[in-house]
């Protein structure tokens, strides 16, 4: 029997005639056994037909029945009020109670843990094309359920924009690269400071001098044409720094390697940053989503392994997208004496780098000096004249270009789908008139429509402005560095983009893909499962934000090891949103309280019954476990 029962998204109010469908369907099955309940072994026709006559009459009824009383949902809401529904639907939901845990303190030698990017890990994998570097989680018997402890002497992180030049010593206690790079002034230490005087291994001069040339060989980063951008091996995100006066939004991106504490270093100073490496797996982004990529002198062999790496450049890269390459082997003629090379290997490596991206239809857009950039396709007319035997091949048809969670790397071009004709460098709104237009790949959704996106702009809008009530450091100097953990189309971070914040969204690896379209606002993101840890370092965010993340993914992420994680990248003295149902705040309470955090319950701005909003602080606690040094991790 088919009815309104079996529909996969059937009306609430219809269930209980399906059941009644049921309940009738059972009465006729059972009227065709004996008295004695056994079946009767040779039934009678002529009590068979008319029987299933009324059984497909009652079916048909219950059906229209459905439909009509589906129909008429607005009508009995008309009659009772939403608020008491919700009166009603609060009282039904019994909270979930768990025992109180004080969670102890990690040893002092993880105050700088990466749980998947541990270097305690690094020797169960082959150091062959970095792979020791990627995302390794642990299992779970060997997850740590302790509280990171922050450094001897933590100061409370210097207020952006002065934390763009300096930073406290103390908090990011990294003596090595102090003395490696302060002849290339990275940075140098001053007294209980580390200073940042904005050069780079490709622009010891200054980085505002070389994002001057670069603007001089790209006009499109004047007039709000770029807006997104990525680094790749970003030093200590100098280059991204610069950018942020400059309109366009940067996020750096390094291992976590012999440099130890690039992304740490970026993000202490406020700048938008994520661990990552190029190795065997594509980057967490989607497909055709930052305006522009950088590379400044960051060792990345683009022309090995098949050009693997610059084929993950072109799939991040929008059409009409610009890769920009400073150091080896550009300039080669005047540099090669200082690359311990010769300029027979350097002019080879720029032929074959030449060959391989007019292979993916890249044109040499401009160059001069150290500087040199290259322009993706606008269109597919490149990729259409391309042979089919030749080398890369497209990729086929199999491969989704946005799956990018633990996805391998493959050889082979993400050709741009060519019913977008709006989403190219050159279609875009401009900056930042792109913030609230619809994104054309919006239309990639079930539902997804321009009513839909502005309704969620709107609903933003709203929650924000009530989020800096509750939280009246929000919006202020106090609060630079915030990730929304579970976003839909970015609409908490375009809420926020007057205020001296940035956002990291979040989408998760499990939802329906949303990414692009926070890409095409001009903003930035990354896919993740909170299951794992995230890819940072401890003590890197102010706020956290969260919206239903516990109701949406607790069947399989153990709510304990998702706020242990936010507690480890939370700030001393930082905040957590936590938007959530009635049937977990009291449970989260009781975890926070374990951790150290201080939370509160409060109403939605809507004073919805069903949801609360819990304001949860960190507090600022030092280490009683004696101090280890920290190259002990390297050893």
């Amino acid at each position: 029997m088919v009815n309104e029962c079996f529909d996969p998204m059937p009306c609430e109010n219809h269930r209980d005639e399906c059941v009644e469908s049921s309940k009738i369907s059972l009465i006729i099955s059972q009227t065709m056994n004996n008295q004695d309940g056994k079946p009767v072994t040779q039934p009678d026709k002529s009590r068979i037909v008319p029987m299933a006559i009324i059984f497909v009459v009652l079916c048909g009824s219950s059906f229209y029945m459905g439909i009509i009383f589906c129909s008429e949902k607005d009508r009995f809401l008309s009659i009772y009020s939403e608020k008491s529904i919700e009166s009603h639907k609060e009282s039904s939901i019994i909270p979930l109670q768990i025992k109180y845990i004080s969670y102890p303190e990690c040893s002092i030698d993880f105050q700088d843990y990466t749980p998947c990017t541990d270097p305690r890990r690094w020797k169960k994998y082959i150091s062959n094309r970095l792979t020791l570097l990627e995302r390794h989680c642990p299992p779970k018997l060997e997850r740590k359920d302790c509280l990171v402890p922050p450094p001897d002497g933590y100061k409370l992180p210097i207020r952006w924009p002065k934390s763009r030049d300096e930073c406290w010593y103390s908090n990011v206690p990294n003596e090595w690269i102090n003395k490696q790079k302060s002849n290339q002034h990275w940075l140098k230490k001053e007294g209980e400071k580390f200073i940042f005087p904005g050069g780079g291994t490709m622009f010891p001069n200054g980085v505002g001098k070389y994002v001057d040339l670069m603007q001089d060989l790209i006009p499109e980063m004047k007039d709000g044409t770029i807006r997104t951008a990525i680094d790749t091996g970003c030093g200590v995100a100098s280059w991204g720094g610069d950018l942020l006066d400059r309109g366009i939004l940067a996020l750096s991106l390094a291992p976590r390697d012999n440099h130890r504490a690039q992304v740490q270093f970026a993000l202490e100073r406020g700048i938008p940053a994520i661990l990552g490496v190029l190795s065997t797996r594509r980057l967490p982004f989607p497909s055709n989503s930052f305006d522009m990529a950088h590379c400044s002198r960051c060792l990345i062999p683009w022309t090995e392994f098949g050009g693997i790496y610059l084929l993950e450049i072109h799939r991040i890269l929008r059409p009409g997208g610009f890769w920009v390459l400073s150091g080896p082997p550009i300039n080669y003629k005047r540099r090669w004496r200082g690359w311990n090379t010769t300029i027979d290997a350097n002019r080879s490596d720029y032929e074959k780098l030449q060959e391989l991206l007019t292979s993916l239809c890249f044109k040499m857009f401009n160059t001069k000096g150290d500087i040199a950039v290259w322009q993706k396709s606008q269109d597919n007319n490149c990729y259409n004249k391309l042979i089919r035997d030749t080398y890369p091949p497209k990729c086929d048809d199999g491969l989704e270009p946005d799956s990018a969670w633990y996805t391998p790397l493959r050889s082979c071009i993400v050709v741009p789908d060519p019913k977008f004709k709006k989403s190219g460098l050159s279609s875009i709104s401009k900056w930042p008139e792109r913030l609230h237009v619809t994104p054309e790949r919006i239309s990639m959704l079930h539902h997804g429509s321009d009513s839909t996106f502005k309704h969620d702009d709107s609903k933003w809008k709203k929650q924000a402005a009530y989020y800096k009530k509750l939280i009246p450091e929000l919006g202020t100097d106090k609060i630079r560095n915030i990730m929304d953990m579970n976003t839909v189309y970015g609409g908490f971070a375009a809420a926020l983009i007057d205020d001296p914040v940035w956002v990291m969204n979040v989408v998760s690896s499990y939802a329906t893909n949303t990414l692009p379209m926070v890409y095409d606002r001009g903003l930035i993101g990354t896919f993740h499962d909170w299951c794992e840890a995230f890819s940072t370092y401890p003590r890197t965010y102010d706020l956290l934000h969260l919206d239903r993340l516990f109701t949406l993914e607790s069947h399989r992420c153990e709510m304990k090891y998702v706020l242990l994680e936010m507690d480890r990248i939370l700030r001393p003295s930082g905040y957590a949103i936590i938007r959530e149902s009635s049937y977990f705040t009291d449970a989260i309470t009781t975890i926070g309280k374990g951790m150290r955090w201080e939370c509160r319950k409060e109403d939605t701005e809507n004073g919805s019954g069903i949801q609360k909003i819990l304001v949860c602080q960190k507090k600022l606690w030092y280490s009683s476990n004696p101090r280890v040094q920290d190259d002990k991790l390297w050893n």
